[in-house]
């Protein structure tokens, strides 16, 4: 396989978790009669340009097809960091209702119901029709597309040229990055600033999240290697912030660079070092990370056999991407853990993708009471705990398997 970006040979290998579905193709009760399609999962690091990236098996379109089930809004954490974004950009770029925000990846509206709030002009460019249905249910304009350059050009031809974008934890799900960012530099205004944010790979690394690898993420970003993409499609970054969403994110502002005025602050410049230091652009950074995940997955099976043995009811909260992972690789099923938690009734009454795990909506929780609560979706582990502390008053634990087996 040759990089993504730069088209080099690949040939150092950062991780393999066998093989898995596709994380967010859940099953309905029909389809457990039937065989699922499973993918190699390897992540490849390029080592001319340090972009890590999957193994190419998956094609996109089935990965985020009409019935893709992730729904942002669910999460009330993210809502929230969406409304502080909207605010904050507002206020830092002046717009008003002569602007025009675009959101790539706008899924369910999370974030331009607060834009459409402030009465800034929006639209959201989202392809998978039940988000995008969603969001429309909440009067924001969708354009039901894969992005890239060819849309971000007619987009502008058609008088929708964009003063900010957004695209939040999409860089790392678009397996064509180099039309993917080539698409913002087509669609930004002369002075239009494009944000970006994503999963950093040195907190990957650093926190051992090889839950965060699923097929729907082609590539595993760090500052290093986005300078080098963006710089190559025709943008220019000129600055960065370090967030704590998602187990530790970048959030990347870059301009035009046959047009764009911003002066960089040095913030990109300092991360880059930190990222050269931590050795992210060697190969010797890599080495050991299998291992770690290896030791991770024991100690959830040996936790879940024991338990079983002892007795216990074991059930797990959030039916995420990063669950999905984590359960197949370490071979979980239904006997092992009896349901999964999931507060967003378009996945309830479905299967788990691999492992065939029920999900259920939280009731299940008050009637089938478990003695151990895995959360899957360790990033979001105090707003379950907040969600379910009558559940902690009864004596339910809350564990968290990622990057080590622990009581939360």
């Amino acid at each position: 396989m040759n990089c993504r970006h730069c088209s080099a040979r690949l040939g150092l290998q950062m991780v393999d978790l066998g093989s898995a579905p596709p994380s967010n193709a859940y099953l309905t009760r029909e389809a457990l009669d039937r065989p699922e399609r499973w993918f190699p999962l390897r992540v490849l690091v390029c080592e001319e340009c340090w972009l890590a990236q999957t193994q190419d098996f998956a094609d996109a379109h089935e990965l985020f097809d009409g019935s893709y089930a992730y729904f942002s809004s669910y999460s009330s954490s993210w809502v929230e960091h969406a409304r502080q974004y909207v605010d904050a950009m507002a206020s830092r770029f002046e717009l008003g209702p002569d602007a025009l925000v675009v959101e790539v990846a706008s899924n369910d509206g999370y974030l331009l119901q607060h834009v459409k709030a402030r009465g800034i002009p929006c639209l959201g460019v989202e392809p998978t029709a039940s988000t995008a249905a969603a969001a429309r249910d909440k009067g924001i304009k969708v354009i039901d597309e894969f992005f890239g350059t060819s849309l971000g050009r007619r987009l502008a031809a058609n008088g929708q040229a964009a003063d900010l974008t957004a695209a939040n934890n999409v860089l790392a799900h678009v397996p064509d990055i180099n039309d993917f960012l080539a698409g913002f530099a087509a669609l930004l205004k002369p002075n239009g600033v494009a944000t970006f944010e994503f999963p950093h790979v040195l907190r990957l690394l650093d926190g051992i999240q090889f839950d965060t690898i699923y097929h729907e993420h082609f590539s595993y970003l760090g500052m290093l290697s986005v300078d080098r993409v963006m710089r190559a499609n025709g943008l220019t970054p000129f600055e960065v912030e370090e967030l704590s969403t998602h187990g530790g994110s970048l959030r990347v502002f870059a301009q035009r660079t046959d047009t764009g005025r911003h002066q960089p602050n040095g913030s990109i410049e300092r991360l880059m070092a930190r990222e050269r230091s931590a050795g992210l652009d060697s190969a010797s950074v890599y080495a050991g990370f299998q291992e770690k995940a290896e030791r991770a997955r024991d100690e959830l099976v040996m936790f879940l056999i024991e338990a079983k043995r002892a007795g216990r009811r074991v059930a797990a909260y959030g039916a995420a991407a990063k669950g999905n992972t984590l359960l197949n690789f370490a071979g979980v099923r239904p006997d092992l853990v009896r349901y999964v938690v999931d507060l967003n009734p378009s996945k309830q009454g479905k299967f788990m993708p691999g492992s065939r795990i029920p999900i259920v909506g939280p009731e299940t929780l008050r009637h089938q009471r478990p003695n151990d609560l895995l959360v899957l979706p360790w990033n979001l582990l105090h707003e379950v705990r907040a969600q379910n502390d009558s559940l902690a008053q009864l004596g339910t634990r809350f564990m968290v398997a990622v990057p080590r087996l622990t009581e939360a």
